[in-house]
């Protein structure tokens, strides 16, 4: 038997399309690229539930990725996540929250990633960090272009010192324009480009039993404006004001974390 949610929740679209239509505009004008950061759009209890299934540091349903711009543990495959989780992520690339995603970017077309390629649960711990980037552009399996990313956070009562904030920088890299916290139930939604450059660079400094949890998910379109187009890449790594030069591109698997902190 397959297991179900255990608290079904579904979308009530008429509210959904009230919060796209009031953010709409400040969404298309936001600094430094279009994005939004949504608080309580999903119920706290639901959000609760993913939270109480994410998987112990230690589990083997965890792949290691090393990189020298990043270290993180992920879970894309949605079979090894719990009911409520794969019950969340359905109506999350669900009709109405399509249409949703529709009215507040004003991108038509979109169609969600039922592979969650580089998408599903992220798990960075004390000292791990992702430098500034802009993310690959196509999906290889769907041949798509890669529009959207929503990140969902799932960090109860994490403190400011802890770090971890989302960095969205100026298209020139010369400065951090924004920094988000990433708290307990806050969305944030952004237009992926060529120079839409984010990322969290600083190492994480939360106690060890802590970690920086979210669940990733990226829509796409068939083709994008013109003025978007480019060749096909994966993941652009930006250099900071004094930092060192990066070098290299995607991340690279090292295989499963039998072993983890926090």
């Amino acid at each position: 038997m397959v297991p179900t949610a255990t608290h079904p929740y579904f979308l009530d679209e008429e509210a959904l399309q009230r919060v796209a239509q009031h953010a709409r505009a400040d969404y298309a004008s936001a600094d430094p690229f279009p994005h939004c950061v949504l608080e309580d759009l999903l119920p706290a209890e639901e959000v609760a539930r993913v939270l109480a299934e994410f998987p112990a540091p230690g589990d083997p349903v965890w792949s290691r990725y090393e990189h020298k711009h990043s270290v993180k543990l992920a879970l894309s495959d949605d079979t090894k996540m719990g009911p409520d989780t794969r019950h969340m992520i359905g109506l999350l690339n669900s009709a109405p929250f399509l249409r949703f995603l529709e009215t507040l970017t004003g991108i038509e077309g979109l169609v969600p990633d039922p592979y969650l390629e580089g998408g599903g649960y992220h798990r960075i711990e004390r000292g791990g960090r992702l430098e500034i980037h802009a993310d690959f552009n196509r999906h290889e399996r769907l041949k798509l272009d890669r529009r959207l990313n929503l990140l969902l956070f799932l960090n109860r009562d994490w403190d400011e010192s802890f770090g971890g904030q989302l960095e969205l920088w100026s298209r020139d890299m010369q400065r951090c324009v924004k920094s988000v916290l990433p708290v307990f139930n806050r969305i944030v939604i952004f237009s992926t480009t060529d120079d839409a450059y984010h990322g969290h660079p600083h190492p994480l400094t939360c106690p060890e039993d802590r970690a920086r949890l979210s669940l990733a998910l990226y829509y796409y379109s068939a083709g994008r404006p013109e003025h978007e187009v480019s060749d096909k890449h994966s993941t652009l790594y930006q250099r900071r004001p004094g930092a060192p030069h990066p070098k290299g591109g995607l991340l690279r698997r090292v295989g499963r974390a039998l072993r983890g902190k926090g």
